[in-house]
């Protein structure tokens, strides 16, 4: 401080995002030059943004301020509630409806379409949500977006927001490229992912043909990766249903104009050729122009398949194989068998049953290139209204039309739609909001997870109240009791408090003092940590991260939840809670 300034006067100004927890302003007197420490305290209100504090200090004739910027954000899962009508011609449909969560959080879309309810926007709202990043995922996330204006008419920002989303997931996909020219699970992993490579390799041939762009040295080593292992492929890859992995690489090769001939009929003739396999090797000669020896792989074949959920490998599931039957259907024009299944699969997605990422994105392509072929243009036309002030209309030849819905977050709202159709139409009101806290129920199925918090030196502490500064760690031990085989693709999910800093100890060049578990990847960010590994039967697993309790306040430490991401009935769950971080 400058030696003529005896008395300074310091005061905290914020925009509506924080409440100043006692007084706003104070004055330090100063003896001789030096610094001082002024402590003020603030509270968020329940609403997300952008908070803003200002410091303003003035002394000697002068003045000087300091302005900070601070997200205000809600770590918990959003809540999704879907309320449906069907609505004949003339008549309509009212709802009545509480906002789901904090302040800033709650939107409403409405959804009306000419065919029964797909749950298109609840379904694609998921995959582009899903935290974990492997080729899979990662694919999952953008693939169904490359067909969704085909069926579903988009304002001009959502257009724009999936051109972003496609690019960047083609961007994303390269950092998991290999030195032999295959996608690995995990960037930076050195073995290829068959079906991940297939999965990722058919998305961006779709959406090279949609007129994004791919850089071709990318697709060239894609391609010849996939060639050499067409050409060499034995039964068993060290892959379950290897046959079906072959089939569907073999696909992708005709979808590029490159088919393998010879390797197709090799597969043709294979004993016992699984059903999922026999379509997809019927799509990939129908695809080469040899469409009377698919029609002959499917003589008497059936749309059934067995009932099944896998957990890695292809990632796959009944519904799933469905899908790419569906598919196979469309692309050999066999509109009346495709319908039936059409059917079946709009059911599951418009259900609450939960799919995979896989299931869902596999799901919504498959109806999406359904519903593009077959689908002749039929006008809606419909008028809605929320709280009797807000109204809009819909006039279109889209199958699907999603619209937002403007939502009053501080009362109930009612919301009116009316059918000016001639025909019946099927609605849904897509209702979402984050709750203010997290789950408070610790769950656990067919899993066992224990949280605890430890010093430095191992002793067991309390993460309820800290001391700013205090160094500790967060263990988490899983253990699989082994009554369901081996679990594979798990993936541990851990969010801190705001108060909490992670130390990431690989960039400290630190080491705990007892041993971590190994694990397949992990994705360290600013506020989290997602873990990912397998573990077999009877065994257990311990995961370490190390915090700092660097601020002081209030905060809600959320859910810890560990779960295979290919099976929501393997999953835990310990309580979220509130913590304190108090200064010394």
């Amino acid at each position: 401080m400058n030696e003529k300034v005896k008395n300074v006067q310091i005061r905290l100004e914020t925009n509506e995002f924080f409440e100043i927890d006692g007084d706003a302003g104070t004055t330090l007197n100063f003896t001789e030059p030096g610094d001082q420490v002024v402590i003020f305290k603030l509270k968020t209100i329940h609403q997300i943004g952008v908070g803003k504090v200002r410091v303003v200090a003035i002394g000697g004739g002068e003045s000087a301020h300091h302005e900070i910027e601070i997200a205000v954000r809600n770590p918990n899962s959003p809540f999704v509630d879907v309320r449906s009508k069907i609505v004949e011609a003339g008549q309509s449909w009212t709802e009545s409806f509480e906002p789901q969560g904090m302040t800033g959080t709650n939107t409403a879309m409405l959804e009306v379409s000419r065919i029964p309810p797909i749950d298109f926007g609840k379904r694609l709202g998921y995959l582009t949500r899903f935290p974990h990043g492997c080729i899979e995922q990662t694919t999952s996330a953008v693939f169904p977006q490359l067909f969704i204006s085909k069926v579903m008419e988009l304002p001009d920002d959502k257009k724009v927001d999936i051109q972003k989303n496609v690019d960047g997931g083609i961007e994303r996909m390269q950092k998991f490229l290999t030195y032999s020219g295959g996608l690995a699970y995990w960037p930076g992993n050195e073995d290829p992912n068959s079906w991940g490579t297939t999965y990722a390799y058919h998305f961006l041939l779709e959406a090279r043909n949609e007129g994004y762009y791919v850089p071709s040295d990318f697709m060239d080593k894609i391609t010849r990766f996939q060639k050499e292992r067409a050409r060499n492929w034995r039964e068993n890859e060290g892959y379950r249903r290897s046959d079906l992995i072959q089939a569907y690489r073999l696909y992708t090769l005709a979808l590029a104009n490159s088919p393998e001939l010879g390797a197709m009929n090799r597969l043709r003739e294979k004993v016992n050729l699984s059903t999922q396999s026999k379509w997809r090797l019927a799509a990939a000669y129908a695809l080469a122009g040899q469409n009377e020896v698919a029609q002959d792989i499917l003589t008497g074949v059936s749309t059934s398949v067995e009932n099944y959920r896998e957990l890695s490998n292809s990632y796959g599931s009944s519904l799933r194989d469905r899908a790419m039957i569906l598919e196979t259907l469309s692309i050999m024009d066999r509109q009346d068998d495709a319908a039936l299944i059409v059917r079946d699969i709009s059911s599951e997605l418009s259900s609450e049953q939960w799919m995979s990422t896989q299931t869902t994105a596999y799901s919504l392509i498959a109806i999406s290139k359904f519903l593009d072929k077959f689908t002749a243009a039929e006008e809606m036309q419909a008028t809605f209204s929320i709280n009797e002030e807000e109204t809009g209309s819909i006039d279109s030849r889209a199958i699907i039309i999603q619209t937002p819905v403007r939502v009053d977050e501080y009362k109930t709202n009612n919301f009116e739609l009316v059918n000016n159709s001639k025909g019946t139409l099927y609605a849904r009101l897509i209702i979402e909001g984050t709750p203010l806290l997290g789950d408070s129920i610790s769950t656990s199925n067919s899993l066992v997870q224990k949280v605890r918090f430890t010093n430095l030196n191992g002793a067991t502490i309390d993460p309820g109240l800290l001391e700013q500064g205090t160094d500790f760690v967060a263990e988490v031990t899983i253990t699989n009791p082994g009554l369901r085989g081996s679990y594979e693709e798990m993936a541990l999910s851990q969010v801190f408090p705001s108060g909490w800093e992670i130390r990431n100890t690989r960039m400290d060049d630190e080491a705990f003092s007892e041993p971590v578990s190994n694990y397949d990847y992990q994705d360290i960010r600013d506020d989290r940590v997602y873990t990912y590994f397998d573990l077999a039967p009877n065994k257990s697993k311990i995961f370490r991260v190390q915090l700092n309790a660097s601020y002081a306040g209030d905060f809600y430490y959320p859910a810890v939840t560990t779960s295979a991401m290919y099976d929501e009935t393997i999953s835990a769950r310990s309580a979220g809670k509130w913590v304190k971080v108090q200064t010394p």
